[in-house]
Formats: structure tokens, C-alpha cells, sequence
């Protein structure tokens, strides 16, 4: 039994997350570190050699996903696992996916310093190309894991230099033999910045994660005609961009009348022939819809395709409009999001329910597993960008938030009085 309530240290994770951030370090305080680069390989390297420290047993799968164990006193029970991943956008930051590696990597390193013997083993997971700024799909690793899709078409992905996964995994060293999802786990927990500004403005420490937003990205293209700016008449036009502003403000008002979780985003838009004294005569753009609930998103794609039907009649234009992607909103596991819950509460940490809004290897994890997230504040809610920033005092709360549900889930076996507090 312990006897009092351990404490991972704030300062040694912190110290960490800055010494992974060196590896792709920008002149503006960031990190530029693509999935399956040399800077990848580095990183990869560095955390398995930390967990070589701690005597962990390293095994990787053939997508190239880390798994670091601690044995359990039951080496037949599946791993309680945690981790993230750590690749970054181009212009990342140094906590996005990294303090969820470090936060469970110093987990492990408490439990090692208290002789905690835990009952079920506890793993460590670094996931492949989470961020998918390199190559598509997004969340690649976990979703192979997962089964969400196909180790050979993940294989096949290629960046915009022509280089696959699979080649490229191969020329870093990560190209394991293990095949993906032949891993068995009894949970998983992820700790993660929020990416967003619920938690600071609420002025709350811990965010416990009831699931995640679904999401439907579309590619609209509306077709009409090129003609003279100032010699064709309003009424005789066949303008294109007439049109797709009328779509982009129905996207935004499908999030706004769809509070507080639906979301409606056009990022990006194309004009052709984008000149100053012509009438557009194609416009493509991409579509993002988002919502909490499965039956709210279909109704707001419903609701999209009508107003596009309505207005493809009254302009007499083409307009065409493709799903690309499709993510079912993700509720997390009400037994694990509890122990989130529990936990924070016991340790006299702030807490309140949130939902993400961002996509996360937690999500399709939740696929095989019981799984749940623990949200700390980033600064302004800012993230994927150089300046992304959070308070230590923020991430240490989470990391023994973190290290409490994996000591629930995984029991303890036997344990010594703290070397500390």
C-alpha cells in the first residue's frame, strides 16, 4: 500500500520537455520536427534512450510506433498505457504531443523512485505522424494501431518530395517487425495542452475530456463564367465567387447556430483567374464542419447540401461538392473519464468537463480500448505555432493527474515509503 500520495517533479519534467525541444529548435522558440525526418529519428532516439534508463523494454510496431514497458507483477494482464507523440507542424511548439510522452515518461520515473510494483504492466506510446504536416492521413500511427486504416496504404503515403512511409521509416531505423494492433492494452490515458482557451479562461487547472468533436471536411467547387469587370452588367453575370461567399457564410453560421460545439470553417480558398478586373469563373474551396454529437454533424451536412441545392437553383451555377474525410464524433470512455475526474478532485486540482476540438491518438485508440484525455491551459489558448507556451505549475498538475488514473487502473502490487513527497 502507499502511504502517502506520490508526486511526480515538476522541474525534472519541465527540464525534459526543453531538452526534447532543442531537437528542431526555430530561431523563434519553437520546433520544426516533420514525422520520419532526421530530426524525428533524433527525438526517437533520445526518449528511448531516457526509458533505457529506466530499464523499460522497447518494442516497435511496423508503422513505427514505440511502445516502452514497465513490467507488472502479472506480466499475463494488459499494459495501462499513456503517451502522444512527437512530431510537429512546421512551425510547432514544444508541448503539443511532447508533454504527453515526458508527462508518462516521468510517471514511469516516480514509480521506479517509490518501488511501486504495479499489478499490470505500464507502457509508454510515441505515435507515427500524429500532426500529418508531412504525410496524409493525420494520426497515422494510431489509426494503423487501430485499424482505422491499412498498414499498405499508409505505406504508400508520399510527402511532397516523392518519399513513402514505409522507405522513409526504413532509412530512420524505426521499420519494426511487430504488426500493428497485436498489442494488447487494458486502457489508455493522454495528457496533452488543451489548444484551445476554454481551461485559462475559466481559470481552471485540469480539463477532463468527455470526447471529442467529429468532423466532416468537404472540397466545394462552384463553376460559372469569366467575363469583364466593368463591361458585363450585375444581371447578366455568372459569377463564381458570388456564390461561394454565400456558401463560406452558410458554413460559418452552420457552427454558430449549432452552439456551443458545432464549429463551421472555410481555410482555404483558390480564385480563378484570380485577376482584379475579371469576374471569377471557378472558385474551390474546403469546407470544415464540426460537432460533439454524431446526429447534430449529419444534420448540419444535411443542412449544408440543401442550402447548395436552393442556391444551385437560383444561380444556375455548377456547384459540386465532395466528402474527403469523415471522423464520427468521439465520446471517451465514462469509466476512465471518472477516474480523471476522481483523481483531480482528490489532489485539489480545478477541474472542469471540456470537450476537444482538436484530433488526438486518444481518439482512435477509444476504437479498441477504454480511453480517456487530461487537458492542462497553453497560453492564450495558442497552439501549432512557435510561441505555444504553458505554465509549469500547469503541466505537473496534469503529470500527477496522469500518474494517479494509471496507478487506479494498474493497482499496486507492493510498494515503499517515498524517497519524496
Amino acid at each position: 500500500m502507499i502511504k502517502t500520495q506520490p508526486r511526480v517533479d515538476g522541474d525534472r519534467l519541465w527540464r525534459s520537455l526543453m531538452e526534447l525541444a532543442r531537437i528542431g529548435a526555430t530561431p523563434k522558440g519553437g520546433v520544426a520536427r516533420l514525422a520520419l525526418t532526421d530530426l524525428d529519428r533524433e527525438a526517437r532516439d533520445w526518449v528511448i534512450a531516457r526509458a533505457a534508463k529506466m530499464d523499460m523494454a522497447v518494442t516497435i510496431d511496423r508503422i513505427g510506433n514505440i511502445f516502452m514497458r514497465r513490467p507488472g507483477r502479472d506480466a499475463r494482464r494488459p499494459a495501462v498505457m499513456s503517451g502522444s507523440h512527437i512530431d510537429t507542424q512546421p512551425t510547432g511548439g514544444k508541448f503539443d504531443g511532447n508533454y504527453g510522452v515526458l508527462a508518462a515518461l516521468e510517471v514511469v520515473r516516480t514509480l521506479n523512485e517509490h518501488a511501486i510494483e504495479t499489478d499490470a504492466p505500464v507502457e509508454v506510446a510515441v505515435w507515427t505522424n500524429e500532426e500529418g504536416s508531412r504525410f496524409v492521413p493525420v494520426m497515422m500511427g494510431s489509426g494503423v494501431f487501430c485499424g482505422a486504416f491499412g498498414l499498405d496504404s499508409a505505406y504508400a503515403a508520399r510527402d511532397v518530395g516523392g518519399r513513402s512511409v514505409r522507405d522513409e521509416l526504413e532509412r530512420i531505423g524505426y521499420l519494426g517487425d511487430e504488426t500493428p494492433g497485436l498489442h494488447p492494452l487494458a486502457c489508455y490515458f493522454e495528457a496533452h495542452i488543451e489548444q484551445g482557451p476554454v481551461l485559462e479562461d475559466a481559470a481552471t487547472v485540469i480539463g477532463v475530456v468527455d470526447g471529442a468533436l467529429g468532423l466532416r471536411w468537404y472540397d466545394c467547387t462552384v463553376t460559372g463564367m469569366e467575363a469583364h469587370a466593368g463591361s458585363t452588367p450585375m444581371t447578366a453575370r455568372r459569377d463564381a465567387l458570388a456564390a461561394a461567399t454565400r456558401v463560406m457564410h452558410e458554413v460559418v453560421a452552420l457552427g454558430n447556430r449549432n452552439a456551443p460545439h458545432g464549429r463551421g470553417t472555410v481555410g482555404y480558398v483558390s480564385v480563378f483567374p484570380n485577376s482584379r478586373n475579371v469576374i471569377p469563373g471557378e472558385v474551390r474551396f474546403s469546407i470544415d464542419l464540426r460537432h460533439a454529437s454524431a446526429e447534430a454533424l449529419d444534420r448540419m451536412d444535411g443542412q449544408l447540401r440543401a442550402f447548395i441545392d436552393r442556391l444551385r437553383r437560383e444561380s444556375g451555377l455548377t456547384i459540386d461538392v465532395q466528402q474527403v474525410a469523415h471522423y464520427p464524433a468521439c465520446p471517451f470512455d465514462p469509466g476512465c473519464v471518472g477516474v480523471v475526474r476522481r483523481t483531480a478532485e482528490r489532489l485539489g486540482y480545478s477541474h472542469m468537463n471540456v470537450t476537444s476540438g482538436a484530433g488526438h491518438d486518444a481518439i482512435y485508440v477509444a476504437r479498441i480500448a477504454p480511453a480517456a484525455m487530461i487537458f492542462v491551459p497553453c497560453k492564450e489558448g495558442i497552439s501549432h505555432n512557435e510561441i505555444e507556451d504553458a505554465d509549469p505549475a500547469h503541466l505537473e498538475a496534469g503529470a500527477n493527474v496522469l500518474l494517479h488514473c494509471v496507478l487506479e487502473q494498474a493497482g499496486v502490487a507492493s510498494a515503499t515509503q517515498p524517497i519524496r513527497s
